[in-house]
């Protein structure tokens, strides 16, 4: 079992009176303190955005990379969409029409999602052509064969 090391030291310094604000009103302003110096000291990682920390030279090279790798195109229409860095930031919709993708089913935008019925077996929004195939590739062995 690791132990957290132990914070002896107290640092103090004055800023404007907004700032003293804000900072009172955070669940815990020490650890927020902390983590933006960590993110001065270093770039803030481009695929945990922030939690750990790289080096400028593996951020800058990393970065562009994974933007690339982020775009993907929608299983219904073709269209690019990016992935969410940040699941907080989607609507429950949102959330529920990229869990399906995440968890092995089509990735759709908005719009074929909407458009697309859902499978009566999983819930997953699977467009028009594409049930038979779903069918077989997600459910043929949830149904014995007589």
């Amino acid at each position: 079992m690791s132990q957290k090391n132990p914070k002896t030291d107290v640092v103090a310094f004055k800023v404007e009176a907004e700032l003293a604000e804000f900072l009172n009103q955070l669940p815990n302003k020490s650890a927020f303190i902390r983590k933006a110096i960590a993110a001065q000291m270093s770039t803030a990682c481009p695929l945990c955005s922030g939690s750990g920390q790289v080096s400028r030279g593996a951020h800058d090279h990393y970065a562009p990379l994974l933007a690339e790798w982020n775009l993907r195109q929608c299983d219904g229409c073709g269209d690019k969409l990016t992935l969410p860095r940040n699941p907080g930031d989607l609507s429950s919709d949102d959330q529920s029409r990229l869990e399906q993708y995440f968890k092995g089913g089509p990735l759709l935008c908005d719009p074929c999602y909407d458009k697309a019925p859902p499978c009566d077996d999983c819930g997953w929004h699977i467009t028009e052509g594409k049930t038979e195939e779903h069918q077989h590739a997600a459910h043929h062995h949830d149904h014995k064969h007589d």
